[in-house]
């Protein structure tokens, strides 16, 4: 291995630890916000009977209300079967959502996967992390990312799609260029390299206002 390639993988490898501590910090986030809904659940219940015994249906209603705002904060968006996925998926589309992106998600897993969880949270974060670099330069209106997952046959699908500023993009050296700045395509090397290693396959289309990444992983 030469000396520059040493160099990369250094990088590649900081990155991976930087991509996952935030990741981390975004679900241990949703987590602390439902760990508290459950601890004030007890208090709420208590108001709502004390409202009810003075018989304010219209104090009822309000409170149960906030309550159903507030759970909507926490809850998660996204259920598909497999736990690891959950937790990847519905912390970044409550990230997402938190910058106005609106996020179309469609969902089907596995309950197990032989593709390992540390590489499925580099995979989907990236993906997610990119999608929402790219629609953060659109008016908010225009903000908009889909997710598909799904089994064909024995691998699994993943399509992300997502709005962006950029006219259709061209490829150098067989790929396209990052629009983030330097270090930042170590994102997209280190996608490449776990779908080579998995022998999956990997496409991304670039159109006018619209780019899409397209995965199949061997299960």
């Amino acid at each position: 291995m030469s000396f520059l390639d040493k160099i990369i993988d250094k990088r590649i490898a900081r990155y991976q630890s930087d991509l996952l501590a935030t990741h981390y910090a975004e679900v241990e986030n949703m987590y602390r916000q439902t760990r508290g809904w459950r601890h004030d659940y007890r208090n709420h219940i208590q108001v709502l009977k004390n409202y009810a015994q003075l018989g304010d249906l219209e104090a009822v209603k309000a409170y149960l209300d906030e309550l159903a705002e507030d759970l909507n904060t926490v809850d998660m968006a996204l259920k598909t079967g497999n736990k690891m996925t959950d937790v990847i998926l519905n912390s970044k589309i409550s990230l997402a959502r938190s910058k106005e992106i609106q996020v179309r998600a469609d969902a089907h897993v596995p309950v197990t996967l032989t593709t390992a969880q540390i590489d499925l949270c580099i995979i989907l974060g990236n993906l997610f992390d990119n999608a929402i670099e790219a629609c953060l330069k659109l008016p908010s209106k225009e903000r908009m990312i889909r997710v598909y997952m799904e089994m064909k046959n024995t691998q699994l699908y993943i399509s992300f799609t997502n709005t962006t500023a950029q006219k259709k993009q061209k490829k150098e050296n067989g790929r396209f260029a990052s629009t983030k700045g330097g270090g930042h395509g170590y994102g997209l090397v280190r996608i490449d390299t776990i779908i080579e290693r998995y022998q999956g396959y990997i496409r991304r289309g670039s159109e006018d206002g619209a780019f899409t990444t397209e995965i199949l992983l061997p299960q």
